[in-house]
């Protein structure tokens, strides 16, 4: 593929892209937040508890909150002890519209999703196709610049992580997701791995890099629907922030396009 295709084709995907954004939240997105918001934010004192109890946790909630959720606690299943406060009123009749008091805490139990059963909490959908021998090739660029791709069975809920010099991936993934996410670190390896030049703020960072593995992906025939703009909406970036960063996008989306498409072509040759 020359430069003026792949040009336009990245100019193509990141209108898309854009679109997206300015639609704004897709169903699955606003399923998510709402879903999200019914979690409690626990205090680090209770994160410790959990993590000490229940180290591979990764939603919590009560027992109602499970059945509001349309789950169940699993029969069996061990609860995680936190502590919660205990809040009244005064039972006075001269305080009867006083304010509420702390009068202590008590002990609290709330369950992991893995000890629960019921309908599937929405999420943000996988990439979907098959990136066939392009994976490869993304990982051959990485070794070409000096970066480590290694692989993990767990990230602590995360699938990919970009460490400076050495991207960590989680082992498992399907192609096209790992392929996805390999794409997102190496995004960020190349854009952000210097200090000096790296944007301060997560949320450019993070639109920055699912930007340019939308349009990799875009560009290896995946079908990424709404995940991209999903995840840049979860870190606050909207078609502006995509837009501030454009010629940066462009510029690491043609490199990791070139990769694989100079691969394909040297098979071919």
């Amino acid at each position: 593929m020359d430069t003026s295709k792949t040009k336009s084709l990245i100019e193509h995907a990141i209108a898309e892209l854009e679109a997206q954004l300015r639609a704004g939240k897709s169903e699955s997105l606003k399923q998510l937040l709402e879903v999200s918001a019914r979690f409690h934010d626990y205090s680090f004192r209770n994160q410790l508890l959990i993590a000490m109890q229940r180290p591979d946790a990764t939603r919590v909630a009560g027992f109602q909150a499970w059945r509001k959720l349309g789950r169940f606690v699993k029969k069996g299943e061990k609860g995680i002890a936190i502590i919660a406060p205990m809040v009244g009123k005064k039972r006075e009749a001269e305080a009867a519209d006083s304010e509420s008091q702390l009068f202590g805490f008590r002990a609290v139990y709330v369950f992991d999703v893995s000890s629960t059963d019921g309908e599937a909490l929405p999420s943000i959908r996988d990439v979907q196709g098959d990136p066939a021998e392009k994976l490869d090739a993304l990982k051959s660029f990485a070794a070409g610049q000096g970066i480590a791709v290694e692989y993990k069975p767990d990230l602590g809920g995360a699938q990919g992580m970009s460490c400076g010099g050495r991207v960590l991936m989680l082992e498992g993934l399907g192609a096209a997701e790992e392929f996805a996410t390999l794409a997102h670190e190496l995004a960020h390896e190349l854009l952000h791995r210097d200090k000096a030049t790296r944007p301060a703020s997560k949320t450019v960072r993070e639109t920055e890099a699912e930007a340019v593995a939308f349009v990799v992906c875009t560009a290896a025939g995946l079908d990424g629907g709404n995940t991209a703009s999903d995840y840049i909406q979860l870190y606050q970036g909207d078609a502006e922030t995509l837009s501030a960063s454009l010629e940066r996008i462009q510029q690491t989306a043609h490199q990791l396009i070139q990769a694989f498409h100079l691969r394909e072509e040297s098979q071919v040759a």
